[in-house]
């Protein structure tokens, strides 16, 4: 993937207010997938897809940088199955039940994600623990089907 493409779709999306997740350029058979996952606070609807999908379809055709070999666009919003990396995904997920493995002994921690900001994050179980970011190896969102709110 080449660093242009990265800049074009950046730029594209960031247009929009979105901010770029995740970006794949895979081969599949004779032709590539260019996978876009974008995210934005108080989350992504289908018109937001839309947007971003016509967008980066007219700024794609309008260069150079994927080249001849034909491929299929896809855009998705970010999903709950994308570690938590950023200080931004802590906030758009406040709330949410989480699960952390932490760097010092491997251990996991499950609970809601409360305050956070550039540094670190509250996460409330038992009793609410502030976490330091450098702190945690990964962590993800579960999914809850039947969350009863308090």
């Amino acid at each position: 993937m080449t660093d242009s493409l990265e800049v074009l779709v950046e730029s594209t999306v960031s247009s929009l207010g979105l901010d770029l997740e995740a970006l794949d350029l895979t081969p599949a058979g004779k032709k590539r997938v260019l996978r876009i996952a974008v995210d934005r606070d108080g989350g992504v609807g289908i018109d937001h897809i839309i947007d971003a999908t016509r967008a980066l379809n007219e700024a794609l055709d309008s260069s150079d940088v994927m080249g001849d070999e034909p491929y299929t666009l896809e855009v998705t919003s970010r999903g709950v199955d994308r570690p938590l990396t950023e200080p931004r995904h802590w906030r758009r997920n406040e709330g949410r039940l989480v699960r952390l493995r932490l760097a010092a002994d491997d251990s996991s921690v499950d609970g809601r994600i409360g305050a956070s900001d550039d540094t670190g994050v509250e996460i409330a179980g038992r009793t609410t623990t502030r976490y330091s970011y450098t702190d945690i190896t990964s962590a993800l969102v579960q999914t809850e089907l039947n969350r009863k709110d308090v």
